[in-house]
C-alpha cells in the first residue's frame, strides 16, 4: 500500500509541475487545461500588436477591449476566422502569449505536448497550419483531435460504448454534429454557422430595419440579452436599447428592440444548425437510430446557451435534447482528459 500510495503522490507532484497542455482554439474564445490543475485559462481569442511587428501588447480580454478603438500604431484583431487560422503570425504570437501566462512566463527546459481541438471539417493544410502555429509557439508534440470528439468526451457521454451517442457543439464559427460509438465517428458534419453568424445576422438586419451601424460586440450583447431560438411569453414583452450610428445622418442614434426582432434576424442562422441536426440523424444507421431515441442529443459549446435553442431541436427531431454542463468548456475538458489518459484515448486523435 505505501509503494502505491507513493507513486500515486508521484504521479500527482508530476502532473502539478506538468507543462503539457490541451487547448480548444476556437473562433471565439481560447480555453486551456494543464493536467493537475484544471482550467487555466480562459480569453476571448483576440490579439493586439504593434503595426508593422509581432510584439504582442495585449491579448484575451484586454485586446478585445481595443476592437475598433485603436489609433494606426496598434492593430487588434481575431486571428481566428471560421474555427480556422485567418492570420498564421498573429495566432502563434498569441498562443505563445497564452502559454506564457499560464506557466508564469517561467522557460521551462521541457517543451509542452498539446492536445488541440480542431473542427471536423477541416482541410490538411488549414490541419498544418494550426499544428505549425502550435510548434512554432513552442510545442514538442501536437496532437490535433476533432471538436465534437472532445465536446463528447467533455460532455461525460460514454463514447466507447458500442451505443450510439449524438454530440451538437455549436460554436463561435462552426457547428460540428457528430454521431459516435466505440470511439470512433459514423457521422460527422460541419458547417460555418455559429455564434459570429448570429451576431452578424442581428447587424444585418438592424442596418436594413433600422439604417442603423451597430458592431458585432453590441450584437453578441443583444443576442446574449434578448436572443431566442423560440419565443415565450416572458421573451415577448422584453426589448432594450440599441446603441449605432445613423446611416442617414452620421451621428449617434438610439433604437429600442425587442425580442421578437431578434428572434427574427437569427431564423435563418438557427434554421442552417437545425438542418444539419435533421441531416446528421437522417445519416445515422438504423441500428444507432434506436439508441438516440433514448439517448437523445447532448448540445455543447456556447451557441448552445441561445435561449430555447435545445427546445426548438427537440420540437424538430422528436429526441430528447439537453445542454451539456458547462458547455463552454467541453472541447477543453474532452482534450483534457485524453491527454491525462493518452494511451486509452489515442485512437480518437486525428493521424
Amino acid at each position: 500500500m505505501g509503494k502505491i500510495s507513493k507513486f500515486f503522490s508521484a504521479r500527482r507532484l508530476f502532473n502539478f509541475f506538468s507543462t503539457d497542455i490541451a487547448i480548444d482554439l476556437g473562433t471565439a474564445n481560447t480555453v486551456i487545461y494543464v493536467p493537475g490543475r484544471g482550467i487555466v485559462l480562459n480569453e476571448p481569442t483576440v490579439v493586439a500588436v504593434r503595426a508593422g511587428t509581432n510584439e504582442v501588447l495585449a491579448a484575451g480580454r484586454k485586446a478585445k477591449e481595443m476592437l475598433g478603438k485603436t489609433p494606426e500604431s496598434i492593430i487588434a484583431c481575431r486571428p481566428m476566422r471560421d474555427g480556422v487560422i485567418a492570420n498564421f503570425e498573429l495566432t502563434e504570437s498569441m498562443l505563445r502569449h497564452f502559454i506564457r501566462t499560464v506557466h508564469d512566463n517561467r522557460r521551462t527546459l521541457i517543451s509542452p505536448r498539446m492536445v488541440i481541438g480542431v473542427p471536423s471539417g477541416i482541410t490538411q493544410v488549414e490541419k498544418r497550419a494550426i499544428e505549425e502555429s502550435a510548434r512554432q509557439a513552442g510545442a514538442r508534440e501536437v496532437y490535433p483531435i476533432m471538436e465534437p470528439m472532445a465536446a463528447a468526451i467533455g460532455a461525460g457521454l460514454p463514447v466507447q460504448d458500442p451505443a450510439a451517442s449524438m454530440i451538437v457543439d455549436i460554436g463561435g464559427g462552426t457547428t460540428e454534429v457528430a454521431v459516435i460509438t466505440l470511439k470512433g465517428v459514423v457521422f460527422c458534419q460541419s458547417i460555418r454557422v455559429g455564434g459570429d453568424e448570429m451576431d452578424r445576422a442581428i447587424v444585418h438586419y438592424v442596418k436594413r430595419k433600422y439604417n442603423l451601424l451597430i458592431g458585432e460586440r453590441t450584437a453578441e450583447s443583444i443576442k446574449m440579452d434578448i436572443g431566442a431560438a423560440m419565443l415565450d411569453a416572458d421573451l415577448e414583452n422584453q426589448s432594450r436599447g440599441v446603441k449605432g450610428r445613423d446611416l442617414v445622418t452620421g451621428v449617434p442614434k438610439v433604437i429600442i428592440m425587442t425580442a421578437p426582432e431578434v428572434h427574427e434576424a437569427l431564423l435563418e442562422t438557427v434554421a442552417s444548425i437545425v438542418d444539419v441536426v435533421h441531416l446528421a440523424l437522417e445519416s445515422t444507421p438504423p441500428e444507432l437510430s434506436s439508441d438516440l431515441v433514448d439517448r437523445g442529443i447532448v448540445m455543447a459549446g456556447g451557441g448552445s446557451l441561445l435561449k430555447g435553442l435545445d427546445q426548438l431541436i427537440s420540437k424538430e427531431t422528436g429526441l430528447p435534447v439537453k445542454v451539456a454542463e458547462d458547455p463552454l468548456f467541453c472541447v477543453v475538458r474532452g482534450a483534457g482528459k485524453v491527454l491525462d489518459e493518452l494511451d486509452t484515448f489515442r485512437e480518437v486523435l486525428m493521424t
